[in-house]
């Protein structure tokens, strides 16, 4: 059994714009579902991209505030007290558009998700296409799966 305070759990950098993110799955030392407390100022949202994980399902608690959901349907509002859940592939992207701070629970299953793509737009073919993450020792290199651009590059 793990017992955790959110507020004494530390906020290390993540790959989040998120004013705050406290990973309580690693504070809870879990092993199979991921969990992630949110904190997001007007603007800002719980990922950088328009994305999907395809091998892991995705759900949102909002505690306060609204947030928007950017979804292959339109845009969905969860307000305070609603959750919203994302099937494996589904793409989508929370952001907070009102001005009140959305505090918010993700949880993800399997824990660790490592099929994400990106729908992103892309210079050279002038279209949204999905866009996969390499990762290596050196950099994180996002590519268009389109045109084979390295559209992206975070040293």
């Amino acid at each position: 059994m793990e017992i955790v305070t959110i507020e004494e759990i530390e906020t290390p950098p993540t790959n989040s714009p998120a004013d705050v993110v406290r990973p309580l799955s690693t504070a809870l030392d879990t092993s199979e579902i991921a969990i992630n407390y949110f904190e997001i100022a007007s603007g800002e949202s719980f990922g950088y991209d328009y994305h999907r994980h395809n091998d892991q399902e995705e759900l949102f608690y909002v505690q306060s505030g609204t947030a928007t959901f950017e979804t292959e349907s339109g845009d969905v509002a969860v307000e305070a007290g609603e959750m919203i859940r994302f099937a494996s592939g589904e793409f989508q992207l929370g952001t907070n558009r009102g001005d009140e701070r959305v505090v918010a629970l993700a949880i993800g299953v399997p824990r660790n998700s490592s099929e994400i793509e990106y729908l992103r737009e892309c210079a050279q073919c002038d279209e949204r296409t999905i866009q996969t993450v390499v990762t290596s020792e050196q950099a994180i290199t996002i590519r268009c799966s389109e045109c084979d651009t390295e559209v992206d590059r975070i040293p």
